[in-house]
C-alpha cells in the first residue's frame, strides 16, 4: 500500500483529491492538510505527497532531496512549477484537473523513482527551456532518426514512458510482462542513444515518435 498525504489551502480541494486517490485498492491517504508547513512532521510517514498549488510553493525547498523525503506530485497549471521541484528526487507534475486515473498512476510511478510529466504540460515546458516553439527548434536543427528504427511495439511502449507510466503499468496497458517492457526499453534506449527515460521522450519527441 502507498501511503499518501493530501495538502491543498481549499477543504473541497483536499477532501475531492482523497477521494480519487482512494478509488483504487494501491493507495491510502494518511493524512491531509491546509499547508505543506502543517504536514512537514508527518512527511517520513508517507510515501508520496500530493501537493495542490496554483504556483509552485517556495517550501519545497526545505525538503530534503534525499533519506526519508517522499516522492513529490504537484498539482499546478503553471508550466514553470517544475522549478520549484529541483533537487527533489523523485518528483511530478500533474494540472490540477487530473483524472483519478492519472493521480494513481502517477503516484504508482513516483513510488517506483520515477519523474512524472504530464504530456501537456511536457509540451509547454519543453517549448519554454528551449526558447522556440518545437516546430521552430527542429526546423533550426535536424533532429535525425534512429540508426535502426524503433519497432511498433517500441513505439507504443515509447508513447507510454511520455506519459510517465511506470513498466509494471505499461505491460499491463500492452498485455505483456514486465521483463518484456524492460527489454523494449532497452531497445529503446539502444536505437535513441538515450541514457534515460526523459532522455528517451526528448529524443522521440525531436524525431515525431511521440505524440505529446
Amino acid at each position: 500500500m502507498i501511503r499518501v498525504a493530501v495538502a491543498a489551502q481549499a477543504l473541497a480541494l483536499r477532501a475531492g483529491l482523497s477521494a480519487l486517490l482512494s478509488v483504487g485498492e494501491t493507495v491510502e491517504v494518511v493524512v491531509e492538510a491546509a499547508s505543506l508547513a502543517e504536514l512537514e512532521p508527518l512527511l517520513t510517514e508517507v510515501d508520496v505527497l500530493v501537493l495542490a498549488a496554483p504556483r509552485p510553493s517556495s517550501g519545497l525547498a526545505r525538503l530534503p532531496s534525499e533519506g526519508t523525503s517522499p516522492a513529490i506530485l504537484l498539482l499546478t497549471d503553471d508550466v514553470k512549477a517544475a522549478g520549484a521541484l529541483a533537487g527533489l528526487r523523485p518528483w511530478g507534475v500533474l494540472p490540477l484537473e487530473a483524472s483519478a486515473e492519472e493521480l494513481l498512476a502517477a503516484v504508482a510511478a513516483l513510488h517506483e523513482g520515477l519523474i512524472v510529466v504530464s504530456p501537456s504540460l511536457a509540451r509547454e515546458e519543453i517549448e519554454r527551456l528551449v526558447g522556440l516553439g518545437v516546430g521552430e527548434a527542429l526546423a533550426q536543427e535536424p533532429a535525425g532518426t534512429p540508426a535502426e528504427p524503433l519497432t511498433e511495439r517500441e513505439r507504443q511502449v515509447l508513447q507510454l514512458l511520455a506519459q510517465g507510466l511506470a513498466n509494471k503499468q505499461i505491460a499491463t496497458s500492452l498485455s505483456i510482462s514486465e521483463h518484456t517492457v524492460k527489454f523494449h526499453v532497452s531497445g529503446i534506449y539502444s536505437k535513441l542513444g538515450a541514457a534515460s527515460r526523459t532522455e528517451a521522450v526528448r529524443l522521440g519527441v525531436q524525431q515525431g515518435l511521440v505524440i505529446l
